[in-house]
């Protein structure tokens, strides 16, 4: 094997503890009828931000609370008792008792509650009970809620705020991306909210956050808008969540959150929390998001998102640095699939998307939700900087026609880099082994064979590139923009890469064992270990 010093990998995963979505989120897959689709209200215009002196706000949720609904949804549940769960201790985690149901939305029963010391080896059925809200959106009854709030369940009942006969819901379509699902029943002239222009939020914004939490009926908490477009929280796929410190607690999601005119901004869904309950950090889907997926889930039943088929990865100040781009700005392109609509527009590895159709962006989440709500067949503009070896970066303009994402990418994505490719720590490395790659190889590190470079072989555990991360199996593709074919490449191009840092093209395989993707990561040439 050949021996590599004076480089490093350091590719760490982002690591989010504690976030809290009351159940679990999975796709649904729904039968489709044709819908009507639904006259909603919606007023575009900013909150008045210079009124002062404020003393209450009855009236705006006098006007408002109406159009907030309960949710509850019933599920049969398949289950085999294990006796530990007779346990008291784990007893207060998993709710109360069968005969103890007290509304809560909660994580479904579980074995042994009602039941202590049996004992079944054969599987059974039982029915758990969950509690969410949700808003009316147009008077002939369309519902907006989260997905987690009806997810698999069997029979679903719309109570309104007002009192009076409950509603059984139909699921007319969910989306478990982004957590979102839309209700139908039969209903005239009910209270519909006014939706706003999400976008249009300002950070310190008062906001209300209106739901059933615990099932003590229906509640209004205040707070402010603590901040926006929040992605990589791994809560959903797709996030641009806003954050609040409105109290959210059980039971509140999938109901409103709402600006100081009453007008719908988002969709609460989850909490970050160590404790279990509210800790001052909420997370809303902006109706902007919320509404998209609702109206094409009435149109067409599902949601068909835009596909450019390409690897991105956020810029770090030493990538930005390192191709001379003027800031952090942009999702970098790792790499182009081919023949997808990236490649046939002229996309190449190291491109820097920097505007959609005008609208500037500001890290690969972004770019991956514009593409992802925009419709398949679209032709957008890409404002793009890209960097020729030992050139200034050059600002470029192409369009590219959107195909649509295959339903496999839908689960992950190949706009959608692996976690541990999510965030980057540097440090210097040496003690690299590469090797060729060959057909044993590939087998035993399960590299495709449309992969080319030399393969990391063993990495000195006592090196700077083992503290780094860099570990068996990566692939290296690239070395300052020079291709690598064989380990011989790797071994010359790292012999001559004598500059502070080292750019480097790296292809490793996901933890699943099932793919893997490229990534650009900078190297620290300059510390010794």
């Amino acid at each position: 094997m050949k021996q590599i010093s004076k480089w490093m990998v350091g590719l760490w995963p982002a690591v989010i503890g504690g976030v809290i979505v009351f159940a679990t989120v999975q796709f649904t897959s729904l039968a489709r009828e044709t819908n009507t689709p639904p006259q909603i209200k919606v007023d575009n215009s900013p909150i008045e931000r210079e009124t002062h002196g404020v003393t209450s706000y009855a009236p705006v949720v006098k006007h408002v609370a109406p159009s907030v609904v309960n949710i509850y949804s019933s599920r049969t549940e398949h289950l085999r008792d294990n006796p530990m769960f007779g346990n008291p201790l784990f007893r207060r985690f998993f709710g109360p008792d069968d005969d103890d149901n007290s509304g809560q939305e909660q994580q479904p029963q579980m074995p042994g509650q009602g039941n202590r010391g049996r004992r079944h080896s054969q599987p059974r059925t039982e029915r758990s009970q969950s509690l969410g809200s949700g808003v009316i959106v147009s008077a002939d009854g369309y519902i907006l809620t989260a997905n987690h709030v009806v997810d698999g369940a069997d029979e679903i009942k719309v109570a309104l705020a007002k009192g009076g006969p409950e509603f059984t819901a139909k699921v007319i379509g969910a989306d478990a991306p982004t957590d979102v699902a839309v209700l139908k029943i039969s209903g005239k002239d009910l209270p519909i909210i006014t939706m706003a222009d999400s976008d249009k939020l300002e950070v310190g914004d008062v906001v209300l956050a209106i739901g059933n939490p615990f099932g003590v009926g229906q509640t209004v908490t205040m707070g402010i808008v603590s901040g926006t477009g929040r992605t990589a929280l791994g809560i959903n796929q797709y996030e641009d969540f806003i954050q609040t410190d409105a109290a959210i607690n059980p039971g509140n999601s999938g109901g409103a959150l709402v600006d100081a005119d009453g007008r719908l901004v988002g969709i609460n869904t989850a909490i970050y929390s160590e404790s279990g309950g509210y800790q001052g950090v909420g997370f809303a889907v902006p109706v902007n998001l919320a509404r998209s997926v609702m109206e094409r889930l009435i149109k067409y039943g599902k949601v068909t998102r835009g596909y450019l088929g390409v690897q991105l990865q956020s810029l770090s100040p030493e990538l930005a640095e390192e191709f001379g781009f003027p800031d952090q700005d942009g999702a970098l392109v790792s790499d182009v699939e081919s023949g997808t609509p990236a490649a046939k527009a002229g996309l190449q590895n190291g491109d820097v998307i920097r505007e959609v159709d005008g609208k500037k962006i500001s890290d690969r989440d972004q770019l991956r939700l514009m593409i992802s709500q925009t419709a398949p067949g679209t032709k957008v503009t890409l404002s793009i900087l890209r960097t020729e070896s030992g050139k200034k970066p050059v600002q470029k303009t192409i369009t590219a026609t959107l195909g649509t994402l295959p339903g496999q990418m839908a689960a992950g994505g190949s706009e959608n880099p692996s976690d541990n490719q999510k965030d980057s720590n540097y440090d210097s490395l040496d003690g690299v082994e590469v090797g060729d790659i060959d057909s044993n190889a590939r087998q035993q590190y399960g590299i495709p064979s449309s992969v080319r470079g030399a393969v990391v072989t063993s990495v000195d555990e006592n090196s700077n590139s083992a503290e780094a991360g860099v570990r068996e199996g990566d692939v290296i593709q690239e070395i300052n923009r020079e291709t690598v074919r064989t380990a011989d490449d790797a071994v010359k191009l790292s012999d001559k890469a004598h500059g502070a840092r080292v750019l480097l093209k790296i292809w490793r395989p996901n933890n699943s064992g099932n793919g893997g993707g490229s990534f650009y990561i900078t190297v620290d040439n300059t510390k010794k270990k």
